[in-house]
């Protein structure tokens, strides 16, 4: 996720964690010291510093290689598991980690704020299973060593059922492999990149990165029809890159003409004529720009009309929040994949959201990701009610694993990876103006 957004408080950070913060007992010091340190060394060798939900994750998914293996969704070994149970316990505590300060605040505060609605909401009706529910929040700051630090405290509480969280995907990344060793559950509400390791004991709700790059493909063809497509995307970018030839390929498949295949050294540039006179040139009547809402709005979509293109353009979730300039004209025929959209009334667990938000918060519009968080914590609630009063962190999991859920962002069944295939919102600008166009299912 990519956007700028202000004005979400919350008041459930409770601990911010030290760097240096004592381990988990189940972990070794030593073992620990060495995967930050490989970490660290991949990241001053060009990990993106972009603190955004579609931060670079590979590297930090690569030097946290001590990882298990992902299952493919069913009972897992717990010999080594921590103790962590509801049994002798009257409540049920859910750990969060979230990214609450630095670049990346609003979206973790706008997480926050979910889980905190959720949690009123599941506490207001009984609790789960009987008991009351706490949550004990952390924030990693963006940095993957003080997320890992913060779950490793988690971890270490017996109390701590499930994780809701990380925030952004380089932090989901670092703490993926640690989720795994310490055999508790986590749901990431938006750490979107592919190369996370996820289907252990990390699961997501938001869908990958490539996942929409398949669907504007999809909707490229059948919703719009069109049949001469291109594709502009940065190299240096994961997400960028990740996306647009997940489109590429896509598209390919679906019998489109992809007539230009363009690219930039970044997905930071800020010229780009020289590709789009090519795509122009080539006949496309509609472009995939899978950039950010910083460069893709007030950069690529002139540039797009100033060189005489007039089809579409499409872009994924980081076109939300999209600055423009002053001339919204240039943006009709723009349109972005999403999770979530208040004027989408196809899902009436939407609109009952969107009024228990506001009530809540003195009329404030929630955003992506306060809906994002908050099915994070349903999907927990779902989880621990079917492992039981007795539930352990190993029967949550297992619940988790393979799980249908319907939620406010859509209705999905997890992967064997922990991923789901979901319903994805398509927003289209109407002077200026991101409005609800569809929600496309996915492939059955």
């Amino acid at each position: 996720m990519h956007r700028e957004r202000t004005g979400v408080r919350h008041e459930w950070v409770a601990v911010v964690p030290r760097t240096g913060v004592e381990m988990n007992m189940i972990f070794s010091k030593v073992r620990v010291e060495r995967n930050v340190q490989r970490f660290q060394e991949k990241r001053k060798n060009g990990m993106n510093a972009k603190f955004s939900a579609k931060c670079v994750a590979l590297v930090a998914a690569g030097a946290m290689s001590m990882s298990l293996a992902a299952c493919s969704g069913g009972s897992m070994d717990d010999s080594s598991s921590s103790n962590g149970s509801a049994a002798n316990s009257d409540t049920i505590t859910l750990g969060s980690v979230t990214t609450n300060s630095g670049t990346a605040a609003a979206y973790g505060e706008a997480e926050v704020a979910g889980f905190k609605l959720a949690v009123d909401e599941i506490n207001a009706k009984g609790g789960i299973n009987g008991k009351k529910v706490k949550l004990e929040s952390m924030d990693d700051k963006g940095d993957a060593t003080e997320a890992s630090n913060a779950f490793n405290k988690l971890a270490g509480d017996n109390s701590v059922l499930g994780v809701v969280g990380p925030t952004i995907s380089s932090t989901t990344a670092a703490v993926a492999p640690l989720a795994d060793q310490s055999k508790l559950p986590a749901i990431a509400p938006a750490a979107t990149s592919d190369s996370i390791e996820t289907g252990g004991y990390m699961f997501r709700t938001c869908f990958k990165d490539s996942y929409q790059g398949e669907i504007a493909a999809k909707f490229a063809a059948e919703t719009l029809k069109v049949k001469k497509v291109a594709v502009l995307y940065g190299t240096g970018d994961p997400y960028s890159s990740g996306v647009g030839k997940a489109f590429a390929a896509a598209a390919k498949k679906a019998g489109l003409d992809v007539v230009a295949e363009e690219n930039s050294s970044s997905a930071d540039d800020t010229e780009y004529s020289s590709q789009l006179q090519k795509i122009q040139a080539a006949g496309a009547e509609f472009l995939y720009a899978p950039y950010y809402y910083s460069v893709a709005g007030p950069y690529i979509i002139p540039q797009a009309r100033s060189v005489g293109y007039k089809g579409y353009v499409m872009g994924p979730d980081g076109y939300d929040g999209l600055k423009m300039t002053d001339d919204k004209s240039l943006y009709n025929k723009v349109l972005y994949t999403t999770h979530y959209s208040p004027d989408d009334t196809s899902n009436a667990k939407v609109q009952d959201f969107i009024k228990s938000y506001k009530k809540a918060n003195k009329n404030a519009d929630p955003n992506t990701f306060t809906a994002l968080g908050y099915d994070s914590v349903y999907m927990m609630k779902q989880a621990i009610e079917k492992a039981g009063k007795n539930a352990t962190r190993e029967g949550v999991r297992n619940a988790i694993a393979g799980m249908s859920f319907e939620g406010v962002t859509g209705n999905f069944t997890l992967d064997k990876k922990g991923s789901p295939k979901k319903s994805v919102v398509v927003l289209e600008l109407k002077d200026g103006k991101p409005q609800y166009k569809t929600t496309i299912q996915p492939a059955k």
